[in-house]
């Protein structure tokens, strides 16, 4: 897509901040942060909404998915059981489609927002 904002992030044609990349995904801190930690999970290839998933997008949208838990581990926010056996940080994943879902971006793409809260926007 010529005008699509992620295409050229992954092309490396404007720049992000990186946080993983591998053949098929890139992830990259959000310039707008909801949360102390907010990346954005985005396959290479385009896609514009989630709902245009076809079947052969299926084991890519499980790569997506499997990363998430990695990359807030590295970013200091998965999920930890305390000594009392109570669990304390914690992140969440969110897949914005179409415009009443609140999608901004037409590139498909997985937020992973976490840290201490306050956050912003934290519905």
């Amino acid at each position: 897509m010529d005008n699509c904002i992620f295409c050229k992030i992954a092309a490396k044609q404007i720049p992000s901040a990186s946080v993983y990349e591998d053949e098929e995904l890139l992830a990259f801190k959000d310039i707008n942060p909801a949360a102390p930690v907010h990346l954005l999970i985005i396959p290479k290839v385009h896609i514009d909404t989630l709902s245009s998933i076809q079947p052969e997008h299926t084991a890519l949208l499980g790569k997506m998915l499997a990363l998430a838990p990695k990359l807030a581990q590295e970013q200091g926010c998965a999920p930890v059981q305390q000594a009392d056996g109570s669990l304390s940080g914690g992140y969440k994943t969110l897949i914005n489609t179409g415009p009443d879902g609140g999608q901004e971006v037409y590139h498909l793409h997985m937020h992973v927002i976490g840290g201490p809260k306050p956050w912003r926007g934290q519905r």
